[in-house]
């Protein structure tokens, strides 16, 4: 029983950071049978944790792809949501929008703070963002980064848990990407190019190499 409750959180977890995977892509990831992995799901199913869609993709037969349900997506920490929205209502209603603005930005201001401590040292833009996704990840947020061609990286969060407070006040996410641009440096430009909060999977950011100040002069 303890082995066939980890196989399923690891499905669980590959699914959360992956995305919509087949059968076989789960398997192979587990290294275990097609057969054991589809009584594996069904059991998921069963518990409303996944759900899956036929897709097809060219000739033969559809292909099925698994995903989390909301249930399945509930499994994954959530900061604590109902009180953060608690706090953040009480702040707006006796502080107003002004005051609530002011503690959005003191927390952006310690995150910058603290991402820039992680980050400082290091000169390569990759081990700074190494740094970061690690310092992401311990606070929940599944981080990793990726290259994604010449001079451009991906920091990819495949969970957010600050999602509940994040939807009753946006400027979180605003404040959170200028502390990513603060620590990593004016030498590349940081924009979120997915955001879970508008309907994707999950939150990516792109980081591209800027071009040198002479070059950009010429440009202009």
């Amino acid at each position: 029983m303890p082995a066939r409750r980890a196989s399923q959180e690891r499905i669980l977890y590959l699914l959360k950071t992956r995305g919509p995977l087949t059968t076989r892509a789960l398997a192979a990831e587990l290294a275990i049978t097609a057969t054991g992995m589809r009584q594996h799901l069904a059991r998921l199913a069963a518990a409303g944790l996944v759900a899956h869609r036929d897709l097809r993709s060219g000739v033969g037969r559809p292909a099925r792809h698994w995903s989390l349900t909301a249930s399945g997506e509930e499994r994954f920490p959530d900061g604590h949501g109902e009180l953060t929205l608690f706090l953040l209502k009480g702040v707006r209603q006796v502080f107003g929008a002004k005051g609530l603005g002011k503690l959005v930005a003191a927390r952006g201001r310690e995150q910058a703070a603290l991402y820039r401590e992680r980050t400082d040292g290091r000169r390569s833009i990759e081990r700074r963002l190494a740094a970061l996704a690690e310092q992401r990840s311990a606070e929940g947020y599944m981080a990793t980064w990726e290259k994604a061609g010449d001079g451009v990286w991906l920091l990819i969060e495949s969970h957010c848990p600050i999602a509940a407070a994040a939807r009753a006040c946006g400027s979180l996410c605003q404040a959170e990407l200028e502390a990513f641009r603060a620590a990593l440096g004016e030498e590349v430009e940081v924009e979120r190019s997915e955001h879970l909060l508008g309907g994707d999977r999950r939150c990516a950011y792109r980081i591209a190499r800027r071009a040198p100040v002479t070059e950009r002069r010429n440009r202009a």
